[in-house]
C-alpha cells in the first residue's frame, strides 16, 4: 500500500562518472583552517640550524574491527566494467587535416577514401563481490544497471589483474546481475550475513571503486541508517515501476560503488549498493542517503539466476493504465466508477488464456485491491503482485461497471510474448 506521505525523490542509479566541483586529474589543492598573514618585509637569508626538524620514530598500532573486516574481504571487491561497441570512422582528410585538396564541380570538398569500424570502449564502471568459487568458475555478483547494454564485460581484481567476464543473468526488477569468471586468480570470496538481524546504528562498511576503478577497494563507513525504507523504482525511461525495500546507510556512496557488498563488523555481506538520493523534489542537495538491497533478497535472486538465467515471476495477463491518469469526466461516463474511487488500476486489454480473463476480468475494470493489499497504481500492483509465486492463488477487488466485485485468480509465468507490455 502505497504511503500518501511518501514525498517523491529524485533517485540517481550509481554508474561511473566523474564528480565536478574539487576532483580533478591535475592535482589536488590542500586547505587549512590556520590564519595565515602576510608582509612585505623580506627575510634575510643565511643559515639558521636552529629552525631545523626532523622526523621520530614512532608507529601508532591501530587495528580496529572495520580494518580487520577490510583487509579479510577487500580481494572479494572488483571492478566491473561495462564495455560496448561505439562506432568510429576515419578518412584520409580527417588523418589529412580534414581536406585533401580536392573539390567537386560545386566547389564542396570531397575524400576519395574513407572506412568505419566497431570497437569495444569502456561505457560505464561499477563494482562487484565475488561471493562463490566453485571449480573453475567463481561467482560475482553485481547491480543490473552497471552491466545493462553491455557488449563484453571486464572485472579487475583487487591487485589489478583483468578478466573477463560471462553474464550468468539478470534481473531488472531487483537491479541484480550475476556474472561469472575463471577462478583461477580468485583467492577470498565473501560470504552473506542475515539482513533481518542488522540494528539502525549499528557500524555499516562500503567497499567499492567510487568513480571507476582509479579508486578502486576504497573503504567507507556510516551506520545504517534505517533497516527496511520504501523507495519508489524506476525504468530506464524514467517510468515508476514499483517500490522496493532496502537498506538506507550514511556511509559514503557515489557513483561507482553500485554492485559492492555493504558489510557489518563481522565481516558479512548484509546488502548490495544500489543507489542514492541525489536531491529531492524541490532540488534540494541531499547528502549520506544510500540504499543497499538487502543480503536476504540478494540471495534469494541470485541463486535464481544462476538456476534459470533469470527470475520468473508471476501475471495477472493483462494490459493496464493508472486510474489517476484518467480524466474525472471519463471516470464516471466511461469506467462508471462512484466519484469517491479515484486511485486504482484500468485494465485496457485481457490476454487470451491468462488469469484475469479466466476470472471473468474484462476491459475497463478497475483493480483496487489484489492479495489483501490496496491497488493505487501501477507500482503498487506490480509489488503487490510480485509478492506472490506461479500457481499461487489471490484474492482480487475490482469495480465493474461500477459495481464493486470480488474473485480469485491463480497466477501463471509471465510469458516472453507478455513481460513487456502487461502484468
Amino acid at each position: 500500500m502505497a504511503n500518501n506521505s511518501l514525498v517523491k525523490v529524485a533517485v540517481t542509479a550509481l554508474v561511473a562518472g566523474l564528480l565536478g566541483g574539487g576532483i580533478a586529474y591535475g592535482g589536488i589543492t590542500y586547505f587549512s583552517n590556520n590564519n595565515v598573514t602576510t608582509s612585505s618585509t623580506s627575510v634575510p637569508t643565511g643559515s639558521n640550524k636552529s629552525g631545523s626538524t626532523s622526523t621520530t620514530n614512532v608507529k601508532v598500532n591501530v587495528s580496529s574491527q572495520a580494518t580487520k573486516v577490510f583487509k579479510n574481504n577487500k580481494a572479494a571487491v572488483v571492478s566491473v566494467i561495462n564495455l560496448q561497441k561505439q562506432s568510429s570512422s576515419s578518412t584520409w582528410s580527417g588523418i589529412l587535416g580534414g581536406d585533401d585538396g580536392s573539390s567537386d564541380s560545386d566547389g564542396s570538398s570531397s575524400s576519395s577514401s574513407s572506412s568505419s569500424s566497431s570497437k569495444l570502449q569502456e561505457y560505464s564502471e561499477g563494482s562487484g563481490l565475488i561471493y562463490k568459487k566453485s571449480g573453475n568458475a567463481a561467482y560475482i555478483v553485481t547491480n543490473n544497471h552497471v552491466v545493462s547494454g553491455s557488449n563484453a564485460i571486464r572485472v579487475i581484481m583487487s591487485n589489478g589483474t583483468k578478466l573477463t567476464a560471462k553474464l550468468v543473468g539478470t534481473d531488472s526488477v531487483t537491479d541484480l546481475a550475476v556474472l561469472k569468471i575463471n577462478s583461477a586468480k580468485v583467492t577470498k570470496t565473501a560470504s552473506f550475513g542475515n539482513s533481518d538481524n542488522i540494528e539502525v546504528g549499528e557500524t555499516a562498511l562500503a567497499i567499492g571503486s567510487p568513480l571507476g576503478s582509479n579508486y578502486a577497494t576504497t573503504l567507507t563507513e556510516g551506520i545504517i541508517s534505517a533497516k527496511k525504507r520504501t523507495i519508489a523504482t524506476t525504468n530506464t525511461s524514467g517510468q515508476q515501476t514499483g517500490y522496493a525495500t532496502v537498506i538506507q546507510t550514511d556511509a559514503a556512496i557515489n557513483p561507482g560503488n553500485s554492485g559492492g557488498p555493504l558489510f557489518n563488523l563481522a565481516g558479512q555481506v548484509v546488502g548490495i549498493n544500489s543507489m542514492k538520493l541525489s536531491s529531492d523534489s524541490s532540488g534540494t542537495s541531499v547528502e549520506g542517503m544510500g540504499f543497499a538491497i538487502p543480503s536476504n533478497e540478494v540471495v534469494k535472486i541470485i541463486n535464481e539466476l544462476v538456476k534459470n538465467g533469470e527470475v520468473v515471476r508471476p501475471a495477472l495477463g493483462v494490459a493496464t493504465y493508472n486510474l489517476s491518469s484518467i480524466q474525472a469526466s471519463d471516470r464516471k461516463s466511461i469506467l462508471k466508477l462512484p466519484t469517491s474511487v479515484t486511485k486504482g488500476v484500468v485494465i485496457m486489454k485481457t490476454y487470451s488464456g491468462s488469469p484475469a480473463k479466466k476470472a471473468g476480468l474484462t476491459k475497463y475494470d478497475v483493480i483496487t485491491e489484489l492479495g489483501g493489499k490496496k491497488i493505487t497504481s501501477l507500482a503498487t500492483l506490480r509489488t503487490a503482485l510480485y509478492e506472490h509465486k506461479v500457481n499461487d492463488t489471490v484474492s482480487v477487488k475490482y469495480y465493474h461497471n461500477g459495481k464493486l466485485k470480488s474473485t480469485t485468480m491463480k497466477l501463471t509465468e509471465t510469458t516472453k510474448t507478455l513481460s513487456k507490455q502487461s502484468n
